[in-house]
Parts: C-alpha cells; sequence; structure tokens
C-alpha cells in the first residue's frame, strides 16, 4: 500500500469497521506457520468455555495453549490432507470432508481426549438462552492491516528482498476468534483500479510458495481463508479459491438503479460506492450469519474425457444479490409474518437454485420473540430434481441431521404421494420439496384438516422449469380450475401457481414467495408490492417486484451469454397448387389458411430443405466449438413436426454419411398420423414414441444422454425449452412461432456459459419469427419488468351484467347449484341435473340459431341471383340477424370462462366481499364445459386435392439484435379485454382464391394490384390493434377520425413493413399520391371492418 490515497482508503475502511464492532490487531498477533490469531482463540475458548479448559489443562498441564493451537492447525489441515492425514481424507465421505478446513472447524466442534471446544458461537435462532447469547456476543472479530502473512517470510528473507517485501503484505485480513476468514488487497482508483488488484492476486498471492513449493497456509483452499476480496472506491470482486493464473474472481456488485453491472455513485459525497461490503455485508452480525448459514462446500462427482472419475469442490460464497434477497427475504419475514406474497425477479445466472435453498432452510428455522416457529413447514414447489439434491446436500451442511429435507414423490418412502404428503404436514417436516403437480393438493390437504389449517406455511415457487402438456394439463385443470389446455399447451410452474392461488382466498396463514426470471402480467399483478400500499392498484400506484437481478446486469457481469447476437433469419416462400381445378370449394378463409401453413409446415420437402440447412450450419460452425461438444437444440411447433424432423434427420445424415453426428427427439406422449397429413401414407399405422424413436437411449435419462457423446442435437416439440440446462448447447435452430415470455424462455437455454463458450458465441437460426418480434420479447426482462396498468376489478361486475342478461340461466338456479355444491356428500348427479335447464335452454336457442343461420344463408344466396336490390337488402339483414344470435350464443360461453378466470383472479387483489359473484364464478365454472357447439360441415377445410408447386427458403440476413437500455416503452399489458369476445367474422372466399392471395404475398418478385390489396389488409390488421386509432374511427365521421392518430399509425405500420414488402413500402414513401390513395384504402377498410363487428 504505497499511495498515499490508498492508504487513506484502507484507514476509512478500518475506522468504519471498528464503529461496526471489529476490533484492530498487529501483524505481531498473527501466527504464520498456523495461519491463527493465536490471542483471539485462545481468549474465546478460556472466555466462553471454562469448564472445558480446565479439565484441558489437566490433560496437557504443560503448555496447553501449544497443544489446543496444534490440535486445531490438525484440523485445519485435513481439508488439503497432509502427510499424517491424506490416506485418510481418501477414505473420507462427503460429509466428513466438511468437517475440516476453516469452514469446518467454525461450524464443528474440536474434540481431543474427552474434552470439546466449540471455537465460534453463532447466533441462536431465538434468544431464550441467555448463555448461548452470551457467548455469542464474546465473539472475537478481529481486522489485521498489512499482514505478512507467509511462513517463509523470514527477517532475514524480508531485510534481503527490500523493496520487494510488500508482495508478502496483505493489506486487510479479517479473523474470527483467531480463525481466518477474509483478505482483501484494496486499490484507490486514482491510481490503479480493481483489476489490479484481481491481477496482484493471481500473480504474487500464490497458494503455494514459488521458492519452497510448500502450501502458503492463509491462501490454500479449504484451509486458510474463506473469501478474498478484490476492493477499489467502485467495485467489489471475490473468489474462494486461489489458484494463480486460473483464480476465477466473481464480481460481489449491487448493481445499479438501471439494471446494470457495477455500482452507482452513492447519494453521500462522502461515502464510497463500495461501502456496502464493509457497512452491511462484513458488519459482525452479518458475516457471522453468512458464515453459518450461506457459505457450504459444494462436492461434485466428474468424470475426465478419458473416463476418469474425480470430485470437483467449491467453496461456494453468496453473490451480493444473493445475500440480499434472502437477507430482506427473511427480515421481512420476520417482522411481517405469515400471509405475504414476495415476487422476486433474478434472471438466468443469478444462482436461484442457492438462493431457494437459502431462503428455504433460513425460513424453516426462524422464531418470533415469544420463540414460536414462524413457519411450521415450507414447501418448495419445483420440477428439477437437480434443486432436489442441492437443497438435500446444501442443507445438511447447515444442520448435520437428516429428515429436515422431505421429497413428495412415488420413488422414495413407503406410501401413496398423498399418504407422504399428509405425514409431511402432519409431522411439520421443516422443508417439503414436492412437484408442480402436487403443489394444489398441498394447498387442498391443508384446506381439509383443522390442524394443519391453523399452522403457518411458506411456499417458494421455482420458475418454469418443466412442460407439462397432456393428460397432466387435464388433471391439473380439475384441481385448479385453469383454462382449458390442448395436449400440446405448456403449464409453467407460474401459470399454475397463479391458478391455485386464484382457485383459493387469501390467506393470512400462507406466504408466497415466486422466483422467475420472467413474470407475466399476471403474476406482477398477484404477487408484485405496491409502492404505496395504502392505496388500490392504479396506474400511478402498479405492482412492482419485491427484489431484482436482472437479464442485463447478469449479460454484464458474464454469468450469462446474450444470446441474441449472431441471430439469423429466414424467410419461406411457396406456391401452392389444386390438383384438379373442378373440385374447387367455398370454405372459410381464416381456417384455410391456418390449415394451408399447418400443411406446408408438415410438408416432407419443407423439413427436408430445413434440414439441409440445420445440419450443414451445426456441420461447419458448430460441431468443433468446445473441443468438440458444441451440442445444438431444433424447436419445433408441434408433435408431428418433430417426428418428421427426426426421420428427415437421420435420412440426411444416413445419405451424407456423417456419422458424427446423431440427433434424438423429445415430446410427450405417442404421435399418430392420419390421411389430411401430407406424405403421410408410410406412416399410417405406426405410433411414435420417444422411446421408439431414440432406441440409443437403452434406458437413459434424455438430459444425462444429450450431455453425453453420443448424441449432438435434440429436436423438441413444447418439451425441454425450459428449465433446461445444458451449458454446452451453441446454437439454436427455430422453426416455431415465438413471443413474449416463451421467447425468452427458449432462446435462453443458450445462455449459460461454459469454458470457450464466450469466445466462440452462439448460434440462432429462426426459419419462422421476425427480429422485431425476438427483440419485443426479450426487452421487457432485460432490466426490470413493469406493467403498463393495472387490471380493472369494475370488469367483473360488467361481465356478470352480461351474463345475466343472456336468460340462459336463472338466478333460483344459480343458488340451488350452490347449495348441492357445498353439501357434504354431494352428488355429481344432482350437480349436473341443476344445470340441465340452463344448458337446455342454451342448446334449443343454439340449435333453432344454427337452423336458421343456414336457411337466411341460402335465401340470401337465391336473392344474390336475381339482382333485386329490395329482396337482396331484406335477405341480407334477415342473414346477419340469425348470424347474431348465433354469435350471442357462442360468446356467452366464452364469456362464462372470461368471469370465471378474472374473478378468481382479482379476488385475490381486490376484497369484493360479494357472495353474489363467489356462487355465480362457482356455477359458470361447472355450467360451461356442458355447453358444446357443433362443428358445421361447411368449417371442415378438405386439402386432399392440394399440392405444393414451388417453395424457396431464403436467408435473409445474420445481424446482433441490440436489447436497450431504460426501453420505457416496453412494458406488459394487464388483462383490459374481459367480455370482450367478438364472433368470429367468417370470410368465405373459394379455396382457389385463397391459394392465389398467398401465393402472391408470399412470392415477390412481380408487384401486382393484389399484391398491394393484400398488403392493405396486413396493414389494416395492425392498425386494427390499435386501441385509440379504431375508437377515433367508430365515434367520428371520415373526415374527423382522419386528423387523429390514424397517419401517424399508418406511417409506423408501413415503416415496420416485413422483408416480404419492401417493394410496396418504397413506392408508398416515395410517392405522395400512392401514399395518399393507399391510406384512404386501408381507413375504407377498417371502417368496413368496424361496421361488420
Amino acid at each position: 500500500m504505497s499511495s498515499a490515497k490508498e492508504l487513506h482508503f484502507q484507514n476509512d475502511i478500518i475506522k468504519q469497521m471498528i464503529a461496526n464492532g471489529w476490533q484492530l490487531g498487529t501483524p505481531a498477533g498473527y501466527n504464520r506457520e498456523l495461519a491463527l490469531y493465536e490471542e483471539d482463540l485462545l481468549g474465546f475458548v478460556k472466555e466462553t468455555q471454562d469448564a472445558q479448559w480446565q479439565k484441558y489443562c489437566k490433560l496437557y498441564p504443560q503448555d496447553p495453549e501449544r497443544h489446543l493451537l496444534e490440535r486445531v492447525a490438525n484440523q485445519l489441515d485435513k481439508a488439503v490432507g497432509g502427510a499424517a492425514s491424506s490416506t485418510y481424507i481418501t477414505t473420507c465421505s462427503n460429509r466428513e470432508m466438511r468437517t475440516f478446513g476453516t469452514l469446518g472447524v467454525l461450524r464443528n466442534d474440536i474434540r481431543d481426549r474427552g474434552t470439546r471446544f466449540k471455537l465460534c458461537q453463532f447466533k441462536p435462532e431465538h434468544d431464550l438462552n441467555p448463555d448461548t447469547l452470551e457467548r455469542y456476543k464474546n465473539n472475537r472479530l478481529r481486522i489485521v492491516p498489512e499482514l505478512v502473512y507467509s511462513p517463509y517470510a523470514t527477517e532475514e528473507y524480508l531485510a534481503a528482498a527490500g523493496s520487494k517485501a510488500k508482495a508478502w503484505r496483505i493489506d486487510l485480513v479479517l479473523f474470527v476468534n483467531g480463525l481466518p476468514i477474509a483478505t482483501l488487497e484494496l486499490k484507490s482508483e486514482f491510481k490503479q483500479a480493481v483489476e489490479n488488484a484481481i491481477t496482484q492476486y493471481k500473480c504474487t498471492r500464490l497458494p503455494k510458495d514459488p521458492v519452497t513449493n510448500k502450501p502458503e497456509p492463509l491462501l490454500t483452499f479449504k484451509r486458510g481463508a474463506i473469501v478474498h476480496f478484490a476492493v477499489s472506491q467502485y467495485e467489489v470482486y471475490m473468489a474462494t479459491q486461489l489458484a494463480g493464473d486460473e483464480t476465477f474472481f466473481l464480481p460481489f456488485n449491487q448493481g445499479t438503479a438501471e439494471g446494470g453491472a457495477g455500482n452507482d455513485v452513492p447519494a453521500d459525497p462522502n461515502a464510497y460506492a463500495t461501502g456496502y461490503l464493509w457497512n452491511e455485508v462484513l458488519k459482525p452480525d452479518n458475516l457471522l450469519n453468512i458464515l453459518v448459514r450461506f457459505v457450504h462446500l459444494q462436492i461434485e462427482d466428474k468424470e475426465s474425457w478419458e473416463g476418469k472419475k474425480y470430485k470437483k469442490e467449491t467453496l461456494i460464497f453468496p453473490r451480493y444479490h444473493q445475500w440480499d434477497v434472502v437477507t430482506t427475504l427473511v427480515d421481512a419475514a420476520r417482522s411481517e409474518g405469515p400471509g405475504h406474497k414476495y415476487l422476486i425477479q433474478h434472471s438466468a445466472g443469478s444462482g436461484k437454485s442457492n438462493s431457494i435453498a437459502w431462503t428455504a432452510h433460513q425460513l424453516s428455522s426462524l422464531y418470533d420473540d415469544q420463540g414460536n416457529k414462524r413457519f411450521h413447514s415450507v414447501i418448495v414447489v419445483t420440477d428439477r430434481t437437480v434443486l432436489d439434491d442441492q437443497l438435500q446436500e446444501t442443507i445438511y451442511q447447515f444442520e448435520h441431521a437428516d429428515g429436515v429435507v422431505g421429497r413428495i414423490n412415488n420413488k422414495e418412502g413407503d406410501g401413496s404421494k398423498s399418504e407422504k404428503l399428509a405425514a409431511a404436514l402432519e409431522t411439520s417436516q421443516p422443508i417439503i420439496i414436492v412437484t408442480i403437480q402436487t403443489f394444489p393438493f398441498v394447498l387442498k390437504a391443508i384446506e381439509n384438516s383443522v390442524s394443519l389449517k391453523e399452522r403457518n406455511y411458506a411456499v417458494i415457487a421455482d420458475e418454469a422449469h418443466s412442460s407439462q402438456s397432456g393428460s397432466t394439463a387435464r388433471k391439473l385443470k380439475d384441481v385448479l380450475m385453469t383454462e382449458e389446455a390442448s395436449d400440446d399447451t405448456e403449464l409453467t410452474s407460474e401459470d399454475i401457481l397463479d391458478a391455485t392461488l386464484a382457485a383459493r382466498k387469501g390467506s393470512t396463514n400462507l406466504s408466497l414467495l415466486a422466483f422467475t426470471a420472467t413474470p407475466k402480467a399476471k403474476t406482477l399483478e398477484l404477487f408484485g408490492r405496491l409502492p404505496n400500499p395504502d392505496l388500490p392498484p392504479s396506474k400511478q400506484n402498479k405492482p412492482e417486484a419485491y427484489h431484482v437481478y436482472s437479464m442485463r446486469q447478469a449479460i454484464e457481469e458474464g454469468f450469462i451469454l446474450d444470446v441474441l447476437k449472431n441471430y439469423t433469419n429466414y424467410k419461406v416462400a411457396y406456391q401452392l397448387a389444386e390438383k384438379i381445378k373442378e373440385q374447387d370449394q367455398e370454405v372459410d378463409s381464416k381456417r384455410a389458411k391456418v390449415k394451408l401453413n399447418q400443411w406446408v409446415r408438415l410438408h416432407d420437402y419443407n423439413i427436408a430443405q430445413k434440414v439441409q440447412v440445420i445440419i450443414e450450419h451445426f456441420k461447419d460452425n458448430v460441431m468443433g466449438l468446445l473441443g468438440g461438444q458444441a451440442k445444438a437444440m431444433v424447436v419445433t411447433s408441434s408433435r408431428k413436426v418433430a417426428v418428421r424432423y427426426k426421420l428427415a434427420f437421420d435420412k440426411y445424415i444416413s445419405e451424407h454419411k456423417y456419422s458424427s453426428i446423431r440427433a434424438m427427439v423429445a415430446f410427450s406422449g405417442e404421435v399418430e398420423f392420419n390421411d389430411d397429413d401430407p406424405g403421410s401414407t408410410g406412416l399410417l399405422d405406426e405410433k411414435f414414441t420417444e422411446k421408439n424413436m431414440n432406441p440409443e437411449l437403452k434406458g437413459r435419462d434424455m438430459r444425462k444422454a444429450f450431455d453425453s457423446d453420443d448424441y449432438q442435437v435434440m429436436l423438441v416439440a413444447n418439451k425441454f425449452q425450459t428449465g433446461f440446462d445444458q451449458p454446452k448447447l451453441c446454437a439454436m435452430y427455430v422453426d416455431k412461432k415465438l413471443g413474449g415470455v416463451e421467447c425468452v424462455q427458449t432462446l435462453s437455454r443458450l445462455n449459460r456459459t461454459y469454458p470457450g463458450k464466450v469466445e466462440t458465441g452462439t448460434f440462432v437460426l429462426d426459419f419462422f419469427n421476425d427480429p422485431q418480434d425476438i427483440l419485443d420479447g426479450f426487452q421487457p426482462y432485460y432490466q426490470t419488468a413493469e406493467l403498463a396498468d393495472v387490471s380493472d376489478p369494475d370488469l367483473v361486475f360488467d361481465l356478470s351484467d352480461k351474463l345475466n342478461a343472456a336468460g340462459i340461466y336463472q338466478s333460483h338456479e344459480v343458488e340451488q347449484f350452490c347449495t348441492a355444491f357445498f353439501t357434504k356428500n354431494k352428488s355429481n348427479a344432482a350437480i349436473s341435473n341443476i344445470c340441465k335447464p340452463a344448458v337446455e335452454r342454451w342448446q334449443k336457442r343454439y340449435a333453432m340459431a344454427i337452423d336458421a343461420y343456414k336457411q337466411a344463408k341460402e335465401m340470401f344466396e337465391r336473392t344474390k341471383k336475381t339482382n333485386d336490390a329490395v329482396l337482396i337488402a331484406n335477405a341480407e339483414n334477415s342473414f346477419k340477424e340469425c348470424k347474431q344470435e348465433k354469435d350471442r350464443l357462442e360468446i356467452f360461453k366464452k364469456d362464462l370462462g372470461s368471469f370465471t378466470r378474472f374473478y378468481e383472479f382479482m379476488s385475490q387483489i381486490v376484497e369484493f366481499d360479494d357472495k353474489a359473484l363467489e356462487k355465480l364464478s362457482l356455477y359458470a365454472r361447472h355450467l360451461r364445459p356442458m355447453l358444446r357447439e357443433k362443428l358445421s360441415e361447411e368449417d371442415d377445410v378438405d386439402l386432399s386435392n392440394v399440392v405444393l408447386s414451388h417453395y424457396r427458403l431464403s436467408k435473409i440476413r445474420q445481424q446482433d439484435i441490440q436489447l436497450k437500455e431504460d426501453a420505457a416503452e416496453y412494458k406488459l399489458e394487464p388483462s383490459s379485454d374481459i367480455g370482450t369476445a367478438k364472433a368470429k367474422d367468417k370470410k368465405e372466399e373459394f379455396l382457389s382464391e385463397i391459394l392465389g392471395r398467398l401465393n402472391e404475398l408470399f412470392i415477390t418478385d412481380e408487384l401486382s394490384d393484389k399484391d398491394l390489396i393484400n398488403y392493405a389488409s396486413a396493414i389494416r390488421d395492425k392498425l386494427s390493434e390499435n386501441h385509440s386509432v379504431m375508437q377515433q374511427i367508430n365515434n367520428n365521421t371520415a373526415e374527423q377520425a382522419m386528423l387523429g392518430d390514424f397517419h401517424t399509425a399508418l406511417d409506423n405500420a408501413v415503416m415496420d413493413s416485413s422483408e416480404a414488402h419492401q417493394n410496396q413500402m418504397m413506392q408508398i414513401l416515395s410517392n405522395p399520391q400512392v401514399a395518399q390513395g393507399f391510406a384512404r384504402v386501408v381507413f375504407d377498410m377498417l371502417s368496413i371492418s368496424q361496421n361488420k363487428a
């Protein structure tokens, strides 16, 4: 520490730490050979354990102090295996190994011939034992500046070394009861940056003396100081293992207010930006709590590329945001008690697994002032076995006891899951781990038990880590009353938790903590904290996350990669034709377009072209990365597409003899093809499953198999798109529409770091999405997710009035239903019978409406041929009226579902205190599935006459998509369109006309009038989503509406034209007359669509 300014910085730190309760020490009190501050170790033992000390003195009457110091040093040395203990160490279990070294000695008693000493007294969980509290107050925390630490730095050496003597000094060393805890190298930004301190650690603070090749006790991993901090006025970095150039330092910064890396300039001009280190983290109470409840030794069984097995040890010290979130949550639970919600927005790369483990453990051992547990059980909801194992292993290090963590599954223990769950709850097992599917039954078990209902619980929800579909989704609907989900629908833990909460009244004895990187608007409203809790939610008082560690900070700190760099999008152009022109049919244009697009996506040729691009790109750009270990994922739109991809992959690899590339396919359930699927003749009688499509798996877990050299590419369909951590994943090929949260979660599979991956980067090849849509998906989560507004609770009343006015059910039927439903031994038959009158009313009116609609349509078609304007007008009006009645009944069914979901959601935020709403919600939820619409024959689209005549796959652009800082316009929209469902505007055309329009839309080599009409339709659709513009058109004359927001919105829509529409866009922008005429066309189209609505 040669600089006067660095010395001033050091003295300021020492002064503030002494004010916080530290004692100042001198280098003379330090024993270099043992790496102990002798006075404090002996003093703590004698002061707090006199009886044991007197007994020890009788055992060793000559120099008992030296014997104890050597006994402690021996236990410290076992962590690295000295000459006397190396054989012993190799036979130790992981748990036994954790009793050695500095951390082991701090947490475990030192035993010697019938005596037992604690070398540290950690703060008790409650204040009921005064003796323990007194011992805690006697802990000695000492700070020693300018410590000459090496036993090899003799007086003779230092005299000879002259100016180099400083290489043997460390600026600050911290001790707890004489045991070394932390070292700090300080740098003043006026002279040197924090990187210089890191370099100093790597180059001169070596764990072995370079001259003698003997270990430095203070710097040896596990045996010496637990953590090493590189500190400047602006930034802090930390490492737990010094290894020369291989030393890995992690940022230990707070982050900025904007969500970036580093630290903000403090408001106090006399304070340091890094003052939180010594004024918060290193305060005596906080540091001791970190040592007993956070720091742990992670031991993993690894295998080298040669097949040699070894143990990898990592000493985990919390990063700042981890310590901060856990401490803040525990303090809040202590002061606020149960019954509160906390939303933690922590990005991938934040170390959520450890944060959840620490939070679960500390909440499970939290007591109030009377010595009662705050929570009888902490329930962790996750589908990650990794988190399961990590919780068990981590918490054992703190508790030294089995049975603290219990897993509720079919593999462990006797009895059914429900029996194990009931037993765990009844015995108040401290931490209970349940799957996403089991969680709703936890709440039901609590609800159905008088004794359990009186207890307090904390629920920690691990975010979307598993995709659940098919039968699981249907079972969940029964329990959670969620909206309908198809077999391919992903249900994330966030969705399930939201739905579970919405199905149950808020409880004063249940605290909910949701950890997620990508909170949805609904989750923010449900879990978020109001800035002003005394006022209701509003646009000026929007719920927000309780704690944030942003994607931006994680990227800037290097914990995850920016996956939007090196993004390439492709464009598919195709032309369809009819085999036999005479077989043309009139169909619903919207339904036909959807089915035609699906047909093309399943087509062999379409998939074959993409497979060629994927495999050749992987072979040329990806396969050789990470020493040949790089992996890739192909994201498909459905299970059928995934099966076709797998067949095409295997065929292409076989034909080209690419034996070093092998693909596995992941999807749920069984897949069968039908006659409508293109090129399905040879597949009709087969059932495809993961097992028969991946014969090389041979019973292995897919994650583990993919991590091996046996597989390089994974083809997925709504599986492994979330929660799948494979750091060797370097490329993703996307053939599916992605948006919002799904977009972020899917592409984030690529962001995990791996040695060499930062240098090589990642690849995204996208065959489906527009780069702007990808940016729109990521941007809200780049910093802090914010709501644009809050949901309006009064929509509940509007929608209930609308349902009541429909005349489908009567109020006494609702009352009768609720009475029957809450009868103890209720009969399903009785409940369905009560609903029957309403069902019959709806069905009778719907059948009449369908018949009237068909007759009116036929009449309208016949009158068109008469050319009689009066007849045509009357027939058209009759047709419209019949259609409106049919639409009203279909919308009624939609509104039943909308009302149920919105009421159950809003009732968690707003206290309606209205039994009529509660009863209607219960009735509507059961009535809705009993109302069944009939699919008209005319709605079916026969594609057997369609062929793919032309196809082109074009690379559009390779680019780095730039995420923006402080992009205020990217916010999450709340539910605001409840009960505004509109009837399907079924525009009917001949199939040949739709084929023509699609062809013209995609093949744009030459422009025709039809091209411009289609382009106008696309622009019209964009503008129709603008609520302000549509209101102005609806409520004003054309001249007045044209003076509003229309032209600005039109210009924005034209400027946002996709690559396929560049010709039309340039004509409009370069020719004012074309622009003016085009504006009028779009306006008229919007007016017509508004009138139809």
